[in-house]
């Protein structure tokens, strides 16, 4: 099977911070999965360097985009990097190839007939002298009352034209723009309606979609859909490829969204592969994103496959709800923020997947409290994880210096650990990485029991087959368990098989014990309690110097 994962892709005008990694890392975890069972696997994203944010970020600093794209796209690179994400290709959207491809892509639907040109008002700032793109005007959503972008109204989802807003203002100098008139081109996405009505029905009656994706999808189409401008009077961004449209760019959410194909082709491009097995009807697809990023990915990225004639439309829509940060909205404005790269610094990346993925915002909002992340790592990352792994190796070391026993595992619990692989296995196919974890999580507080009933620190001296059964029963889980949690806890798992002297085996049952232990070393270290007043007190400074 073809399993094509697309992670969203962040703007490179600034730091990622916990939100991103809460929303993007389902997509690791199923690379890694389906890697194990033997799944060709293509896991592509990248940073979207063409984006207004980019444009604004530049104009405070006064420098370069490039300069700011670059910084960006270097520092998300590396923190992926930590965090253990597994892209086959993280590339960007100024790259030449993404251009390149676009522009194809422009010129395809220009060809199919889906696009038309338009003579419109746009908000022109006299101060600035330039046509504002959507995210550079801000003013009041007509639909909740809500402050808003010109682009989408992040309180209640509603994606907006800028003249829609109320009270409207140039984001670069504050001042109320003109209107004047300019001519763009249309996509027609009315086109699309119904047969986009029957691609969402079946895949809510499939259930390959999370619940907030379909009914926001069937709220846009209920309300039905607009043909929408897909140039814009932008300052950077991918030009249009047809004549009298000189200095006009293609826009940016319908460019952005074409990635996940233009990255597929280069991929291929570089590995000598045919992009077509990862681009049909058989191709399994997942599109990992935040809940502001629904619309792009079952209506608009859709309608322009449909559009194009091409094969591979998304199978699975994994679209996180969002994460709050100490009970209240993250927000990059206010600096009410964990960003990724200081946390990386003193924390370990298992912690930070173990707790965005037990606390995952699957279905509902999720919170980050400094004080629940350093509890939940000592009580069940270091307390029941890493304390099992721990306490059966040292015991090998020690009573048996580092020979395992090679005895008859459990019957019961070899049943149990081959009925949880089917069970993990299943919920992470159908995005559901909380109940995954927690399935994993419960055998091993199962397994810390078992330990502890069967006390082979007495059977050690009186009952020595029984202590070398439980033993090998605990390796045997162990092993098992650097399989079944590599998805989650890449780093950890690395650990426990250089212990063991183990490799990955597939997303199958390891059977066979090793027979020697190597250097046995603590998985995590413990984290001391005094941190979670320091981090309070971090977070609310920082907040106070903006």
């Amino acid at each position: 099977m073809n399993v094509l994962i697309g992670g969203a892709w962040p703007y490179a005008n600034g730091s990622l911070h916990l939100g991103h990694v809460a929303a993007l890392l389902p997509g690791d975890i199923l690379a890694r999965y389906y890697r194990l069972k033997g799944e060709r696997v293509l896991y592509v994203s990248g940073s979207d360097c063409n984006g207004t944010p980019i444009s604004i970020r530049a104009n405070q600093e006064n420098t370069t985009v490039t300069a700011i794209a670059d910084r960006y796209h270097t520092e998300f690179l590396q923190c992926f990097n930590e965090l253990g994400f597994t892209y086959d290709l993280y590339t960007r959207t100024d790259a030449s190839h993404h251009h390149k491809a676009v522009q194809n892509i422009f010129l395809k639907l220009l060809e199919n007939g889906f696009l038309f040109k338009k003579r419109i008002e746009q908000a022109y700032c006299t101060v600035d002298n330039q046509f504002l793109p959507d995210r550079f005007v801000e003013g009041t959503c007509p639909n909740c009352r809500a402050k808003a972008r010109g682009d989408q109204c992040d309180n209640c989802s509603t994606i907006l034209d800028p003249l829609d807003l109320k009270d409207k203002t140039c984001k670069i100098c504050g001042n109320e723009p003109e209107i004047r008139e300019t001519e763009h081109y249309y996509y027609e996405f009315s086109h699309f309606q119904q047969q986009l009505e029957n691609f969402v029905n079946e895949a809510s009656i499939e259930g390959r979609w999370r619940e907030n994706a379909v009914q926001l999808t069937k709220r846009y189409l209920t309300e039905g859909l607009p043909d929408r401008a897909v140039t814009r009077d932008l300052p950077n961004g991918i030009s249009v490829p047809v004549d009298g449209f000189e200095g006009k760019k293609i826009y940016v959410w319908i460019e952005a969204v074409a990635g996940y194909y233009t990255a597929s082709l280069e991929w291929a491009k570089q590995n000598g592969k045919d992009v077509s097995e990862w681009w049909n009807e058989e191709a399994v697809s997942y599109y990992i994103h935040g809940k502001d990023n629904i619309p792009f990915h079952t209506v608009i990225w859709p309608a322009i496959l449909m559009g194009l004639g091409q094969e591979g439309l998304p199978t699975h829509i994994v679209s996180n709800e969002y994460l709050t940060l100490e009970k209240r909205k993250l927000s990059t404005s206010q600096n009410w923020a964990v960003w990724v790269p200081e946390i990386l610094k003193d924390y370990d990346p298992d912690s930070i997947r173990y707790f965005l993925t037990i606390n995952a915002p699957e279905n509902r909002d999720a919170d980050f409290s400094w004080r629940e992340f350093i509890y939940s790592h000592n009580s069940e990352l270091l307390g029941a994880f890493a304390n099992f792994v721990n306490r059966t190796l040292k015991f090998i070391a020690k009573s048996f210096n580092h020979k395992v026993p090679q005895a008859k595992v459990n019957n019961s619990i070899k049943l149990d650990v081959e009925n949880l692989y089917a069970k993990v296995g299943e919920h992470i196919e159908s995005g559901e990485m909380k109940q995954a974890i927690e399935a994993i999580f419960n055998f091993i507080r199962t397994s810390n029991r078992y330990f502890d009933e069967e006390q082979p620190w007495t059977t050690v001296n009186n009952q020595i087959e029984k202590c070398e059964e439980t033993l090998a029963t605990c390796v045997y889980i162990i092993q098992n368990l650097a399989q079944l949690l590599h998805p989650f806890l890449p780093f950890g798992c690395k650990k426990i098989r250089q212990m063991l002297g183990t490799s990955l085996n597939g997303w199958d049952e390891v059977a066979d014990l090793p027979t020697e232990l190597n250097n046995v070393e603590p998985l995590y270290e413990r984290i001391d309690v005094k941190k979670i007043e320091e981090e309070l007190q971090k977070l609310e400074e920082a907040s106070k110097r903006i």
